[in-house]
């Protein structure tokens, strides 16, 4: 009577085997499919035109608080270099110091690099989306007036030979990510304190790497 009883474990146990080797793949998949379209991330971040932060809002986590740091570097004092790779923007103090501050940079396919200088500055900028942005986001307005829901801030540093910019920004969550379309965003504390340390001919370095 046991040999038969054993044998009918047996039987059931390898069925279930078989069973659940096909189910999993079939469950994976469907785990799978889920996740199978985009994905949340930085890259999907959007304008926001209108919306003004609080200053909570505009309160960086500590690792992109402005702060001087050792930065050795053999540029002059007054220069800003930027590394996009780290989300950082130094403006060299001398003696191997910089004053770093966290920013947010170009997405995917809108990041550079080169050597250029600043050549205009604005407090309060208005903002007219170039006709490719508007072609990506058609939702966006054609013309906004400066002030504090206007996506480039409290100030901005025009960057020459580019359509580019350092600017402030109504969106302090995307600092320290890759969502704009090339110009670099610091929280309006930031920019507000940059723009009065710099004056125009200022020399800008964009590295896309880790250093110079």
């Amino acid at each position: 009577m046991q040999k038969p009883a054993r044998l009918t474990a047996i039987i059931s146990a390898v069925f279930v085997c078989i069973i659940g080797s096909l189910l999993i793949p079939a469950f994976a998949s469907a785990q799978t499919a889920q996740w199978s379209g985009p994905r949340p991330n930085e890259n999907m971040v959007a304008d926001q035109p209108g919306v003004v932060p609080s200053a909570d809002e505009e309160t960086l986590p500590i690792e992109y608080t402005r702060q001087v740091v050792f930065f050795r570097t053999t540029e002059a004092p007054g220069t800003i270099i930027v590394h996009t790779q780290e989300r950082f923007l130094y403006l060299v103090l001398g003696n191997n110091r910089a004053l770093r501050y966290g920013i947010g940079v170009g997405r995917e396919g809108f990041q550079w690099s080169g050597l250029k200088r600043i050549v205009r500055k604005a407090e309060w900028p208005d903002w007219v989306p170039p006709p490719e942005m508007i072609e990506r986001q058609p939702y966006l307005p054609r013309f906004m007036a400066g002030g504090p829901g206007n996506p480039l801030g409290a100030r901005a540093l025009y960057i020459g030979g580019t359509v580019y910019r350092v600017h402030g920004t109504n969106q302090p969550e995307t600092i320290g990510s890759a969502v704009s379309s090339g110009c670099f965003r610091l929280v309006n504390p930031d920019v507000i304190d940059l723009y009065d340390r710099v004056p125009v001919g200022t020399k800008v370095i964009v590295v896309q790497g880790a250093g110079l």
